[in-house]
């Protein structure tokens, strides 16, 4: 199967961006490679653009379809959590943007043996990096019930989550859950059917799954102040996140970059030393136009956040 990605906002990303042709960009979360087309398609000689992504299908799509600009590109295998230590590899240690995507690619979801949808009755994996060992069916199997009520009602937020860890674990007392499909049905069996009318059932605790499996809300903790403190004077940083948690870290961290100040509010002047990185550009998340939620239902829940360096 092609790797299929919609790039989510593209058009008010790349505007965002603020491309200078000479400059240094990265895009974290590579995908098919949609964002870093129109990045690359804009660099002149002397530009540079560097693709990271942990998931090897992403690579090798997105360095066909970029095949015609390889003299500026670079991709490379990983997570964008180690996003300054591959890029010091390379000799680089200041960009002129970056682009995160945090959606999961249409690839993704739609390949059935990723065990990423509840569409399939297959392996329950949910890998993005297949070299990792912690799988979806890890978590379902060996996580104690309290830790998979956390989960369910925080990552997928999902107001049967009590009763949905409760389900899943009295089914594995009995045998092992192995698949997709028998673990839609245990979600299925522990929501009422009268709430059962918006969406499958099942995919607010596959999400919530999901971003346990992949630890993607630590990595976009851990790696926010680094990706400002990456940037050039002007730099900018463009996040898409699809997830309240998501998005309520992106917000607070840029928040916190633009105005770092700890001293009390009666202090006629600071003097805690702490100074501001630079602004948010987007006061308010930047949301799909009617167009696009035409056009890709999966883009509904997008928010665009840019903050650029002082």
């Amino acid at each position: 199967m092609a790797f299929v990605h919609y790039s989510v906002l593209l058009q008010e990303t790349i505007e965002n961006l603020n491309i200078k042709e000479d400059g240094i960009y990265v895009d974290g979360t590579l995908g098919g490679g949609g964002h870093a087309l129109e990045v690359v398609k804009r660099l002149s000689d002397k530009g540079r653009f560097f693709g990271i992504d942990q998931d090897d299908a992403a690579i090798r799509a997105a360095g066909e379809r970029l095949k015609e600009y390889e003299d500026k590109i670079t991709l490379i295998r990983s997570n964008y959590c180690n996003m300054q230590s591959v890029l010091a590899q390379q000799g680089v240690d200041k960009v002129d943007g970056i682009v995160l995507d945090l959606g999961v690619s249409s690839y993704q979801l739609d390949t059935e043996e990723r065990g990423f949808s509840y569409r399939f009755d297959t392996t329950l994996d949910m890998r993005m990096d297949q070299r990792q060992a912690l799988t979806a069916k890890d978590i379902v199997n060996e996580y104690p019930e309290m830790e998979l009520y956390r989960i369910i009602r925080d990552y997928g937020e999902d107001k049967f989550a009590k009763n949905i860890a409760k389900h899943i674990v009295a089914e594995r007392n009995k045998k092992p859950i192995e698949t997709t499909g028998e673990l839609a049905e245990i979600i299925k069996a522990a929501i009422p059917a009268k709430f059962r009318q918006n969406g499958h059932p099942a995919k607010q605790t596959f999400q919530a799954i999901r971003i346990e499996c992949n630890r993607e809300l630590e990595v976009l903790r851990d790696s926010l102040d680094m990706m400002i403190e990456l940037l050039n004077p002007g730099g900018r940083l463009c996040i898409i996140t699809f997830h309240s948690l998501e998005d309520r870290m992106v917000k607070a961290a840029f928040k916190k970059a633009e105005n770092p100040c700890v001293c009390p509010p009666e202090f006629p002047v600071c003097v805690c030393g702490k100074k501001s990185q630079g602004s948010v550009i987007s006061r308010k998340p930047i949301l799909p136009s009617e167009k696009e939620l035409g056009e890709n239902s999966r883009s509904k829940s997008a928010k665009l956040r840019v903050f650029e360096k002082k």
